[in-house]
């Protein structure tokens, strides 16, 4: 790799070295060398991700008191209070076409806002969902057209709900009617697949197992780059090794946790944290470094599949969350429904304060972002899926104020979101799904 003086940095520069690839952050010395006189900071590039919350929520604990504003945020909510200016809850949204109410169609219509065909068979259709519409406009500028994740390593196959094929509820991303995308759970996976490491299994073992880390074999290339940056650009740099760094011990020490168990535990593969909180920080870790490198601008997280049943005891809650969902109204279950949420939301929290800890241009990477939060079900107990429990976060530099609660006047398709944000990320489109209009009141007019 070689810079020339006084030329910016091409936005798509990439060190490389056996194997291995790390894309670099957005860099103020990446703006045309004519401009820099003015001090004109790099121009950002606009992304939006989606987390799925599996089967809905206790409402009562997740909706705001205040009829426009988040100054007091009920149970499920209140660990984004460090974050609140930069999150808007906005409530009776419904998705009509996942009735009849079931798990699968909670999953299946989160992001297409689409009629699952009933079907048990390889038959499926269901409709393209919003990230992939994103993925088909802003995903082509990019090394990954998107990052479909999730905390699920298994996927079920057959018959999962009601008569519905499994892959409704294995796969948020559809990229067509009839071409769902598998999601990755394995941290080393995902983190390869940014970052280099060809071959079989095997060899990447094998590969890992020679150096402590993929920052070894670029340590000549990133000292050539910081002798051409200026300080600013250097200090971005430095921000954004050590996260790498990071993240690769985080996931190395996974890894040889496993490896010194006297038991092996087939349901947690090498590289997997055992601590479901460890795993999804992990994830999440995973989603700032494509934003900052600029792997991706089009991200789905889900948290867990319809139908888990994982159990947290991490938090007290040892029960199967699936059964619990069914709760009857039974206090202490939905008790214990709200806690499961309340966790969710948390690591969601974390991450926000992240991503507006993480510098991007002239601004943040929560400034620069829209991420949905939410579920494709309202109330569990009764697989309803009107007041869907929403939140979006982020999106400062389009005009987007937080700290607000949004109540519709009437039930209105959660299409109407979707509708809204593809529109503020820069896809032009006039309808999706069974989109009525967008949600003019979740951003403000740009002052010019």
């Amino acid at each position: 790799m070689s810079f020339v003086s006084k030329r910016a940095i091409d936005r798509r520069t990439v060190l490389r070295g056996m194997g291995a690839s790390l894309a670099l952050p957005l860099l103020d010395a990446m703006i045309p060398a004519a401009t820099a006189l003015d001090k004109t900071p790099a121009k950002p590039v606009r992304r939006i991700g989606y987390v799925f919350m599996p089967m809905g929520c206790d409402l009562t604990r997740w909706t705001p008191p205040a009829e426009d504003n988040l100054e007091k945020l009920p149970f499920i909510l209140s660990s984004l209070g460090p974050v609140r200016d930069y999150v808007t809850v906005v409530s009776n949204l419904e998705l009509a076409n996942a009735y009849p109410g079931s798990h699968a169609t909670s999953n299946s219509a989160f992001l297409s806002a689409a009629k699952a065909k009933h079907t048990e068979s390889t038959d499926y259709f269901l409709g393209t969902t919003a990230d992939q519409i994103a993925a088909q406009h802003i995903g082509r500028l990019t090394q990954l057209p998107s990052l479909e994740l999730s905390m699920d390593l298994m996927q079920t196959v057959g018959q999962c709900d009601n008569g519905y094929a499994c892959v409704y509820q294995n796969n948020l991303s559809w990229s067509s009617p009839t071409t769902p995308l598998p999601s990755e759970a394995h941290p080393r996976i995902v983190f390869e697949s940014m970052f280099g490491e060809g071959g079989s299994p095997s060899d990447r073992k094998t590969e890992l197992q020679k150096r402590a880390s993929l920052l070894d074999f670029l340590a000549e290339d990133i000292a050539r780059l910081n002798r051409e940056v200026g300080a600013g650009d250097r200090n971005k740099i430095s921000q954004y090794l050590d996260s790498v760094r990071e993240v690769e011990r985080r996931i190395q020490k996974a890894e040889r946790n496993v490896e010194d168990s006297p038991q092996l535990d087939l349901d947690r593969p090498l590289g997997v944290p055992a601590s479901y909180a460890d795993h999804a920080r992990l994830m999440f870790d995973l989603q700032i470094l494509a934003m900052q490198s600029d792997m991706t601008r089009v991200i789905t997280f889900q948290l867990a599949r319809e139908t888990s049943t994982r159990s947290y005891p991490e938090i007290g809650v040892p029960d199967s969350h699936h059964p619990l969902s069914h709760h009857g109204n039974d206090p202490k279950k939905v008790e214990k429904i709200a806690k499961i949420n309340q966790f969710h939301v948390s690591l969601f929290a974390d991450f926000l304060k992240k991503l507006k800890n993480t510098a991007d241009g002239n601004g943040s990477l929560l400034d620069h972002s829209l991420y949905l939060y939410g579920s494709g079900m309202g109330n569990p107990n009764v697989h309803d899926h009107s007041n869907l429990p929403i939140l979006v976060a982020g999106g400062a530099a389009d005009g987007m104020k937080g700290g607000r609660h949004i109540q519709c006047a009437n039930p209105t398709p959660l299409a109407n979101l979707h509708l809204t944000l593809l529109n503020k990320v820069g896809v032009k489109i006039e309808k999706f799904a069974d989109s009525q209009g967008q949600v003019d009141s979740l951003f403000e007019p740009l002052s010019i």
